[in-house]
């Protein structure tokens, strides 16, 4: 969720670019950087912090040149600081590039680069992308991008300038967004709407594999093999706080849609195909593996920069998992998800009560704290706590140089881009992404599964963006569902097993953001007194899609339905059964069950979010609430 602008006309370029920056602010940044193009050199200045700091650095030293490229960056490979910031620069000086996205094949590249004699500055899988340029530039930038585009795997908004080159910006996309902005003697480049709309309406929007070519007089679009492209304008209509949202109404809803590419991202670089010999030998599962046998049509589970040794992953007779709100339900699944998978004890904890209970933590355990922020203030001291009695931490979180990541032994980061919305979305599923591949990791060090027992979850894994989009396609009809719920006052949410979970989470996001009073329960716990608060006409939830509870699962629909309650029922798309027990039924693609609670929950959020619109509710920052709670 980093920010890309780039600027070539008659202006001069670093004013442009620094207000674009300031316009992509909302996407959340730790640092930024402009390189301009004057005179045959590139001048690139760039700072961590706020853009007021490059500002200040930059000074009464602003260019006049006319062509340059300015960036935004959320930090995923390097903390955040002057170096890491983005341009980046090759060994000559003369090749500039700014990046969105992840480079999967990040560490092999790098290697393989300085083995051929390249000086890197940074700790970014970035940097790459600038020294391959050098390696397979010949006069032509465009050329070399194309040539780079297939040495680099996972997920690029790119553009790149060369000081040899001054007429021209070139621009490439895959997974990652980017638009190109049209005007009259000048054409601009960024990766949101709203940094270029000051300047024009008429935009191009790339699609995946598609390559730019911009200069002073016009914009040229190709695909991977460099055939022309022809492009509609799209005329924006949006004023520029619209725009922030990407034409979404909210920020919570712009984020609900933005959980495809967010697992996606949050996948990228971690399912390695081929696999190794047996589980549990070798190296740790941040390294390659020395001297391991192939297995063809295996999957490995693989974690740059773990710590983590073979004997440790071993040793562990138990796991504790502590968090809060949203993250606190992530980590119930990830609960069931390591028990079932690694068979080994496992504790979850509300991290606010952790540390008040003398927990029977040691040595022997890995605690999993999660925080989407990495700052939440109970987290960080149940982190402490189990810490201070020798358990090993390893942090989930979505935020780079952030406490949590700083005072965990190991980190595993999500790739979710910033959340502006309160209410957490996609932090929230790729939380999930994160502890359903910590589970395969702690089966796979553990000798419990293999890489062909992996594979099976990596595939369904790497399905989980597409079936999240078809789950997101339902939108119209939740939205007339939630006209009927907004109307009462009571809702309640059922479910088992890992249906509970997403129950949990589902009711928070309603109340949260609705006000309208809702409470989960595990659907077998009905006839232990939540059968008196049903009524008639009141909505049940049921989230029905573990088919070993089926059955069971169904029978609690029918207890609270001979009550008079209308039933709402989450399913898998292939569940024929259940339209006949539920009023309303929304659907989610088959998936392993295990990993259904990424799919599950979409509709829930969904649900929530235009049951807030109906009762006329600020969405967006519901009362009483923070993003993120730093004090205890």
């Amino acid at each position: 969720m980093c920010g890309i602008v780039g600027y070539i006309g008659n202006r001069p370029a670093v004013n442009i670019l620094l207000d674009g920056l300031r316009r992509l602010e909302y996407r959340g940044y730790d640092s930024a950087g402009v390189a301009i193009l004057e005179e045959g050199d590139t001048f690139v200045s760039k700072s961590v912090g706020r853009l007021a700091a490059l500002e200040a650095k930059l000074g009464e030293r602003r260019s006049g040149g006319s062509l340059g490229i300015g960036h935004t960056r959320w930090a995923t490979h390097g903390r955040p600081s002057d170096e890491n910031a983005h341009p980046h620069a090759d060994c000559t000086g003369r090749l500039t590039v700014v990046h969105n996205g992840i480079v999967e094949n990040h560490q092999s590249l790098r290697e393989e680069l300085q083995a051929q004699g390249h000086r890197f500055e940074s700790e970014t899988d970035t940097e790459v992308i600038a020294h391959l340029l050098e390696e397979h530039y010949r006069g032509d930038l465009e050329a070399a991008l194309r040539e780079v585009m297939e040495r680099i795997r996972g997920s690029f908004a790119l553009a790149v300038v060369s000081s040899a080159e001054p007429d021209r910006l070139v621009a490439a996309r895959q997974y990652s967004p980017l638009v190109i902005g049209l005007g009259r003697g000048e054409n601009y480049l960024a990766s949101d709407i709203p940094a270029v709309l000051p300047y024009t309406r008429d935009v191009y929007i790339l699609n995946d594999g598609e390559m730019a070519v911009l200069t002073r007089d016009g914009v040229r679009i190709s695909d991977r093999l460099g055939n022309r492209v022809q492009k509609e304008i799209y005329c924006v209509q949006w004023d520029a706080v619209a725009a922030e949202k990407g034409g979404f109404d909210h920020f919570m809803l712009k984020e609900i849609h933005e959980q495809p590419k967010a697992i996606r991202d949050t996948l990228t670089g971690r399912l390695m195909e081929g696999g190794a010999g047996p589980a549990g030998a070798g190296a740790s599962a941040g390294s390659a593996r020395a001297g391991a046998q192939p297995a063809p049509g295996g999957v490995r589970v693989e974690f740059q920069g773990l710590s983590v040794t073979p004997e440790q992953w071993r040793a562990f007779t138990n796991v504790a998992i502590v968090a809060c709100g949203t993250a606190s339900h992530a980590g119930l699944v990830g609960k069931y998800l390591i028990e079932k998978l690694v068979r080994i004890p496992v504790q979850w904890e509300v991290a606010s009560e952790f540390r008040y209970r003398e927990p029977l933590v040691d040595q022997h355990t890995l605690t999993v704290a999660i925080s989407q922020s990495g700052e939440t203030a109970d987290t960080l001291a149940a982190m402490r706590e189990a810490r201070g009695r020798g358990s090993r931490v390893l942090a989930i979180t979505n935020v780079v140089g952030s406490t949590i990541a700083r005072e965990a032994d190991d980190v595993i980061y999500t790739w979710a881009g910033p959340e502006i919305a309160v209410a957490s979305t996609k932090a929230y599923t790729t939380q999930l992404v994160a502890m359903s591949l910590l589970a395969l990791l702690l089966g796979q060090e553990r000798g419990v599964m293999g890489p062909r027992e992996i594979a099976p979850f990596a595939a369904e894994l790497r399905a989980l963006p597409d079936k999240a989009a078809q789950v997101l396609e339902q939108s119209g009809r939740i939205a007339e569902l939630a006209q009927e719920l907004a109307k009462w006052e009571d809702c309640f949410f059922i479910g088992r097993g890992l249906d509970h979970a997403v129950a949990l989470e589902g009711q928070l996001k309603l109340k949260e953001i609705s006000y309208l009073h809702a409470e989960a329960y595990p659907a077998g716990e009905l006839k232990h007194g939540t059968l008196a608060l049903i009524t008639d006409g009141v909505p049940v939830i049921a989230l029905a899609t573990q088919p070993d509870l089926h059955e069971k699962t169904l029978s609690n629909i029918m207890e609270v339905r001979a009550r008079g309650a209308k039933v709402i029922a989450v399913a898998r798309e292939d569940d024929r059964e259940i339209h006949r027990y539920a009023d309303h039924v929304m659907t989610i693609p088959v998936t392993h069950p295990w990993l259904a609670p990424a799919l599950s929950v979409l509709p829930l959020q969904l649900l929530a979010y235009y049951t807030a619109v109906a009762r006329g509710c600020d969405v967006d920052k519901p009362r009483n609430l923070a993003k993120s709670v730093t004090v205890e």
